[in-house]
């Protein structure tokens, strides 16, 4: 790996995304060491929709995995699914980058309920200000107290400041107030929290819309990122969240947390085919320092059970 921190996110990633049988390291290890041939081509389909690939990433993996072959005759299967799975991800390999031409440069952070959402923006903003930046959040999640008292618990965490009203208040105007804020204080990057809501929800699809809005008037440029938060343990349903919201708010990169709690993940590869959304981040824990950018060629690994 380039650095020693690099390596231990891999191997944290290694040993949590493996938790319980892991969906290549075990299943397919002794078939995976066997050249491509029909049978074994029959055999990864199933275990690779089982690992919620789904059939779309499926068939584009196996027909890949053909031609690869073709170039090289009975190279291993696992081999080739390595590096065919990896070269998908890496198409959707962008790390969160803060363009410094924008301040504050405004990250609208979205998601469906129990995602982690709250989570990933306390730890997203310690990770930002550990590299130099000022951040300030904005509890714009004015729908339950107990959101607003979380983020609240983040910001004390992070050591950052945070932006909050009486539940009940309109969103857009927590996001303003704190747009507002984060430019008196010279602030580098508003980081703003929102309601959890289901993407079939029509009505809180359209606040969402209303928040863009206030954002663009604050700053033509703004939102800079918006940004999903998916739970890779949702498997396929996970990816018709991304799917829909991309379709109405136009997401820029995307957040995937607990692979600590799944041992497939085969829904990246689904992600990348389907969506073509960069994934920024991946967390693998709860702790505050448990989310770093995302890594195609860490995350085949990790899930072949390759060593560090």
């Amino acid at each position: 790996m380039a650095d020693d921190n690099n390596t231990g996110f891999f191997t944290k990633l290694k040993a949590r995304l493996n938790r319980g049988t892991s969906w290549l390291s075990t299943e397919l290890r002794g078939l995976g060491a066997q050249p491509l041939d029909e049978n074994v081509i029959e055999e990864l389909e199933t275990r690779l929709l089982t690992a919620d690939v789904g059939v779309e990433a499926t068939s584009w993996l196996i027909a890949e995995m053909r031609t690869a072959n073709k170039r090289k005759p009975g190279t291993p299967a696992i081999e080739l699914l390595r590096e065919t799975a990896a070269e998908l991800l890496r198409t959707i390999e962008a790390p969160l980058a803060i363009d410094k031409a924008h301040r504050p440069f405004v990250i609208l952070v979205i998601g469906v309920n129990g995602t982690g959402k709250t989570t990933t923006i306390g730890k997203l903003a310690h990770r930002l200000r550990s590299r130099g930046h000022t951040v300030l959040l904005a509890a714009a999640d004015t729908f339950r107290a107990a959101a607003v008292e979380q983020l609240k618990e983040w910001g004390q965490r992070a050591d950052v400041p945070v932006i909050a009203q009486n539940t009940g208040a309109d969103p857009a105007a927590v996001i303003h107030d704190a747009l507002l804020a984060a430019r008196a204080r010279d602030i580098d990057v508003v980081l703003a929290d929102t309601a959890g809501r289901l993407h079939t929800a029509a009505g809180l699809m359209d606040e969402l819309d209303k928040i863009k809005r206030v954002v663009r008037r604050f700053d033509a440029t703004a939102p800079h990122e918006i940004m999903l938060v998916l739970d890779a343990s949702q498997g396929q349903n996970a990816l018709a969240q991304a799917l829909r919201f991309h379709e109405r708010l136009g997401l820029t990169g995307l957040a995937i947390t607990k692979l600590d709690g799944t041992a497939k993940g085969g829904i990246l590869l689904a992600i990348a085919r389907q969506l073509k959304v960069p994934i920024r981040l991946a967390a693998v824990g709860e702790g505050i320092g448990d989310l770093d950018d995302f890594r195609a060629n860490d995350f085949v690994r990790a899930m072949l059970g390759d060593k560090p």
